[in-house]
């Protein structure tokens, strides 16, 4: 049976680092990066704009749509480890209203994506988590990527998924503040092989942890 585990976190906290540390050091595991080129035009040649309602439930149907096709995608793999999985669109399509402030009704017009989406959850999830200060320390650091959407997500949506994932009974959480990448990568081998251990023997505690 295919393993499906998620890294989640707000922006630069570390997980693409950490997912390219696993192709390297447990090329057994297959990863999956988050795949956007395809959805992003499609949202430019429509001329579509988030920040209104109509526009904002077609270009959710994309994503939804465009993450089951990545979800059935790792289905061909014994483990796929996911930078951001399907748990991610789902709290972005029925989160980032909210942050700006509009009361848009999403679950109704979303119904049939939603539902497709949540049929492709990640068996767990890791969170990683740091302070503001590291957060903004590691986007300073990154010159790969303009992460133009850094403060806003910082500020609105983070405050916000901390309290959508945190506490859930398949959400384990790694606080990076103190740990070189190269140790937060060793930390998320680490408790890969523990997911791929207990779906083996069928005896994992499925509460959520903080890992040391």
């Amino acid at each position: 049976m295919a393993m499906v585990l998620s890294l989640q976190g707000c922006m630069a906290v570390g997980k693409t680092a950490a997912a390219k540390y696993l192709q390297q050091h447990a090329p057994d595991i297959n990863i999956s990066y988050e795949s956007n080129a395809d959805v992003i035009e499609q949202i430019r040649h429509r001329k579509l704009n988030k920040n209104r309602y109509g526009d904002f439930i077609e270009i959710q149907k994309l994503w939804l749509m465009n993450e089951v096709r990545r979800w059935k995608l790792a289905q061909h793999h014994p483990c796929t480890v996911m930078d951001f999985g399907a748990e991610e669109i789902e709290f972005y399509t029925l989160k980032y209203p909210k942050s700006m402030g509009f009361d848009w009704d999403v679950e109704t017009p979303l119904d049939k994506e939603l539902e497709a989406v949540r049929k492709c959850m990640p068996d767990r999830i890791l969170f990683l988590d740091a302070s503001e200060g590291v957060l903004r320390k590691h986007k300073e650091m990154d010159t790969t990527r303009s992460r133009e959407f850094f403060e806003y997500y910082l500020a609105h949506l983070l405050p916000l998924k901390r309290e959508w994932f945190l506490g859930r009974a398949d959400v384990d959480v790694l606080n990076v503040e103190n740990l070189t990448a190269d140790e937060v990568g060793q930390k998320v081998k680490e408790w890969v092989d523990c997911c791929r251990h207990n779906q083996k023997n069928s005896n994992g505690n499925n509460e959520g942890k903080i890992m040391k």
